[in-house]
């Protein structure tokens, strides 16, 4: 059993083994002078507060209990040393907000959860949680982080990409948790000198850029059901202003004023996603968790495959935002204007002039690349696709992957019409 005990002055972690053979850990002290708890809290022989009083043949230790001095106090801070938990970084956690107790520390399968933050940032930069310190990580996005920590199923697959997501805007330098990207920044690093770079080298780094962007939504795609909609919302936002370069701004949770659903009264309506362009103006975007049977229908109706309810619902939603965005006019575009300028570049004024919008769901191919849907479905839902087009972009995920794999292949294309030799294969 482990527990923390706290003091005016330091923090005292307590150990007894809750099965028979409590001397192991006087043993591993004694002989090799340290010992390892919980696979994650390591501690001296110079940590105990106390030895035991046995002599070495003696093993009854069933009742001794192990304190070890795990932290000070000060400056409204538990100032951990790095060395107890087998990192590089002290760690700091405020005294006020957070109870100190074994899953802080340990997730599932006995993850170090402090190691593998200390695995994204510079050694001895110190770890800090909550307080008013700078780069101190707030504690409700930290329990956040103990809450979505990966489980057994997860393992270390995922550990290192969702703390990043977490303690990215509070830990610089931060290193990519994905070794593709990283790979990526460090070319990119290192072509960039003062010199002017050659259009070949330009055309590779955008090349593996690109790459990297399909790759993520291809493994993604493998493994789709563990993921919630709003984590596919958060990754595709991450890439969406580079597959789509002509959006320079996105914008979550926008309130719209409805002066139509019901008569002589206003209600606010949100849309959950929108888009700003180069020249200002706004578009709706609407990202669906990436189902395989979200398109159409299984059964025909009088020969015809008509839409399912998360696509024709998908099209209302999209359809109604545009309608009260309209109706908003220069009353709107003010005040989206002034609502989201920090979120703007300088001077840009957001403009409502014939908003579209934009739906990402469903896959019309199978996991091992065969079509999904046969040659009738196509044909209805290509139909269905034309019919909205001048308001409604309708996408797969499969969709996605071959505008990513068109782009890869034209950028190879112009790369290696230059003298500069061939292109290196970015996968």
């Amino acid at each position: 059993m482990l527990d923390f005990v706290i003091s005016a002055s330091d923090v005292v972690l307590t150990y007894r083994a809750e099965q028979p053979g409590n001397g192991w850990v006087w043993r591993e002290l004694r002989d090799h002078g340290t010992v390892t708890l919980s696979r994650v809290f390591t501690f001296e022989r110079q940590d105990l507060v106390a030895e035991p009083d046995v002599t070495p043949e003696d093993n009854d230790f069933e009742d001794f209990q192990y304190q070890f001095r795990f932290a000070t106090r000060h400056d409204g801070y538990f100032h951990i040393e790095g060395r107890i938990l087998a990192i590089d970084n002290p760690v700091l956690i405020a005294e006020a907000g957070l109870d100190l107790e074994r899953k802080v520390f340990v997730a599932e399968r006995n993850i170090s959860i402090f190691s593998k933050m200390a695995d994204l940032i510079d050694p001895g930069q110190p770890i800090i949680v909550g307080g008013s310190r700078t780069g101190a990580i707030p504690i409700p996005d930290f329990q956040a982080l103990l809450s979505k920590f990966p489980n057994t199923g997860e393992l270390n697959r995922y550990a290192a990409a969702r703390v990043a997501t977490v303690v990215g805007d509070y830990i610089t330098p931060l290193k990519d948790a994905r070794a593709q990207y990283e790979a990526y920044l460090n070319r990119r690093r290192s072509t960039m000198t003062d010199a002017a770079l050659a259009q070949p080298e330009l055309l590779q780094t955008e090349i593996e850029k690109y790459v990297y962007i399909r790759d993520t939504i291809a493994d993604w795609l493998r493994d789709s059901s563990t993921r919630s909609e709003g984590d596919w919302q958060k990754m595709i936002l991450n890439f969406l202003l580079l597959i789509f370069p002509k959006y320079v701004a996105v914008l979550s949770n926008v309130k719209v004023v409805d002066a139509y659903s019901t008569p002589g009264a206003t209600k606010d309506r949100f849309i959950d996603l929108a888009l700003i362009d180069a020249a200002g103006n706004i578009d709706v975007i609407e990202i669906k968790k990436p189902f395989d049977d979200a398109l159409l229908g299984r059964t025909p109706y009088r020969d015809n495959y008509i839409p399912t309810k998360e696509l024709s619902g998908g099209i209302m939603q999209a359809e109604k935002y545009l309608f009260h965005l309209s109706k908003w006019g220069l009353a709107g575009e003010k005040t989206l204007t002034q609502r989201y300028a920090h979120k703007l570049p300088s001077g840009m004024r957001i403009r409502i002039t014939s908003p579209k919008a934009m739906i990402i769901l469903g896959r019309d191919r199978r996991p091992n690349g065969s079509p999904a849907l046969d040659a009738s479905q196509q044909l209805d839902l290509e139909i269905i696709k034309r019919k909205y087009a001048n308001m409604i972009d309708i996408l797969t995920y499969d969709d996605l992957l071959r505008r990513l794999d068109n782009i890869i292949a034209s950028l190879r294309s112009r790369a290696a019409s230059h003298d500069s030799g061939e292109v290196d294969e970015a996968t």
